[in-house]
């Protein structure tokens, strides 16, 4: 990669990629970000377990509007520094982990990504296949002979799903903006169409809001609420914690903050109501209660409807991907050595890893999964409390944008060869209560909170150590004085 460099920027630490650019963004965009998030099968099924959980309807409104409003307040806090400084998380993260101790979390965030992109391909694959069958029964045929624990009906489909990605990432950011913008009110339209025939079909006599079996209530009901909140909060940490990668093109936070009001507590709401109609009514118009919403349009006895409803779910699910799992590892890994790997090429390194750790295999072994993706998960909360309380609390919202690109001693950045020890020793504890959530049975119990212990303790710890820190180099200076 040859490019001209700012005058006091080093190759080691910029390219064109992670450094400041034009903010043309506006509040529909970070809206229709929101929709691509919140409008796939994984966010259709994670809505429809909300109402299975025993919880009265008004309960689990409740609930869902607590937790999407802190995650609105969440994703307000994280936006402001990459808005402010027009670029991505990883460069934020060198304010308080310094210009190459940055890499830890980055390469953390890529690693979660790469994982999820290869299973969440696979996912919307599979969901394709169902489709592919109905039309191409003989197809059947090739579901037999496997190759690296996948048939070859499933590589057909995984392969197909991770080209279109590919190639609508490699187009560029501009090109994800547009594809973003229109995904998500398509399927708006279809799941409003869907759910009208559902209704239709079913009678709205026979549309429950809850689709659990058993009803909760009192103390029980009060804490499954709070866990219900909890896995809201959860559910979108991933997303939140990238959110500055797309910030960091928006014109203003005023900006920010009406796309997250209207992409956070209106759309997830409307998501969710609609999402439990649908599956509420496949029970009396089915036999059975389907929570795959492919599934679902693919028992409709119309061609033309089961084409639009796989195209448009399918579409829901490669915008998640692109924005959740693959635009935050193309950053990632392009910070590991800017000069030598540009944001498509770190992006390429993530989807090729994806196929190599051969997701349908981590996703068909659940013991493997929960251990890989909750230990990587750990990081997540105290990662969230270090970043916000550095920004907020010990920088006090200022930035030196040039000083994120300065990788010499007297860099303000720079701290101790690069690398803010104070922010590692902060993480590691934090981390490690969040792996003893985990792996140590008395303590599973927390496990639904363990974003919320991850960024309480990474953020206290932080805080104390940082300003013990300061503590000691004023009286250092006062003596030296």
């Amino acid at each position: 990669m040859t490019e001209q460099l700012p005058n006091g920027y080093s190759p080691r630490l910029y390219n064109q990629d992670l450094g400041p650019l034009p903010q043309k963004w506006n509040w529909y965009n970070i809206f229709a970000f929101w929709m691509s998030d919140v409008h796939s099968v994984g966010g259709y099924v994670f809505a429809a377990s909300l109402f299975a959980l025993g919880l009265a309807s008004w309960q689990v409104l409740i609930a869902l509007l607590g937790g999407i409003c802190i995650v609105q307040l969440i994703a307000n806090l994280v936006a402001k520094p990459s808005q402010q400084a027009a670029v991505p998380y990883p460069v934020i993260c060198r304010l308080a982990f310094g210009v190459f101790g940055a890499n830890i979390p980055a390469v953390i965030r890529g690693l979660i990504a790469v994982a999820w992109y290869g299973i969440q391909t696979y996912l919307a694959s599979s969901a394709l296949i169902i489709v592919v069958l109905r039309f191409f029964p003989s197809m059947a045929a090739y579901a037999e002979p496997h190759f690296a624990g996948l048939s070859y009906l499933g590589w057909f489909g995984f392969l197909s799903l991770w080209f279109v990605q590919a190639l609508v990432f490699w187009t560029g950011m501009e090109s994800i903006r547009r594809f973003i913008d229109w995904a998500g009110p398509v399927v708006y339209g279809v799941m409003f169409l869907l759910a009208g025939w559902i209704v239709w079909q079913a009678g709205w006599s026979n549309i429950s809001f809850t689709l659990a079996e058993k009803s909760l209530s009192g103390w029980e009901a009060f804490g499954q609420v709070i866990v219900a909140t909890a896995l809201v909060v959860s559910y979108f940490s991933g997303p939140t914690l990238n959110f500055g990668d797309f910030s960091r093109y928006c014109r203003s936070m005023n900006d920010v903050r009406r796309g997250n009001f209207w992409g956070l507590p209106v759309n997830f709401l409307a998501f969710s109501l609609v999402t439990v109609v649908i599956v509420s009514g496949t029970l009396p118009v089915f036999g059975e209660m389907l929570h795959d919403p492919i599934a679902t349009v693919a028992r409709i006895d119309n061609s033309v409807a089961v084409l639009l409803g796989a195209f448009a779910f399918v579409t829901a699910t490669v915008g998640i991907n692109i924005v959740a799992n693959f635009v935050s590892p193309a950053f990632d890994f392009a910070n590991v050595a800017p000069s030598k790997i540009s944001w498509r090429a770190g992006g390429m390194i993530a989807a090729v890893a994806s196929i190599f750790i051969t997701p349908w295999n981590l996703f068909n072994n659940p013991e493997v999964i929960h251990y890989t993706l909750d230990v990587l998960a750990a990081f997540i909360g105290p990662l969230f409390g270090i970043l916000l309380v550095d920004y907020y609390l010990i920088k006090k919202q200022q930035i030196d944008v040039d000083a994120l690109f300065n990788d010499g001693p007297s860099g303000r950045y720079y701290y101790s060869g690069g690398i803010n020890w104070t922010a590692v020793k902060a993480l590691i504890p934090a981390t490690l209560m969040g792996v003893a959530i985990t792996f140590i049975p008395v303590l599973q119990p927390m496990a639904n909170f363990a974003w919320f212990t991850g960024c309480f303790l990474g953020g206290v710890l932080y805080f104390a150590l940082a300003k013990r820190e300061q503590a000691q180099q004023s009286a250092a200076l006062v003596v030296a004085g």
